[in-house]
């Protein structure tokens, strides 16, 4: 079961890299004047590899990008603006 631990902002400024590793192992409440001010959780884990390295999303979008219209150019875009007249 994860460990709660209750320490004031003074103890989090000293010491923050001490209790930034002991709120991976769980929360870590912090106090200001005996209030309350902030909560350190554990970070959540970095999902193992990105949406496109995922076979089924990768099939997909090949499977539908024929049917993709491409737009303009965006730099073809940003030459027009630039050469329009401002009033």
């Amino acid at each position: 079961m994860s460990h709660m631990k209750t320490i004031t902002i003074r103890e989090l400024h000293q010491e923050t890299g001490r209790w930034v590793r002991q709120a991976s192992a769980g929360e870590v409440y912090v106090t200001e004047r005996g209030r309350l001010v902030a909560k350190i959780v554990p970070a959540s884990p970095l999902p193992t590899k990105p949406f496109f390295a995922n076979p089924r999303f990768t099939r997909d979008y090949l499977a539908h990008r024929k049917s993709l219209r491409g737009g303009t150019d965006s730099t073809e875009i940003i030459s027009q603006d630039r050469d329009r007249e401002v009033l």
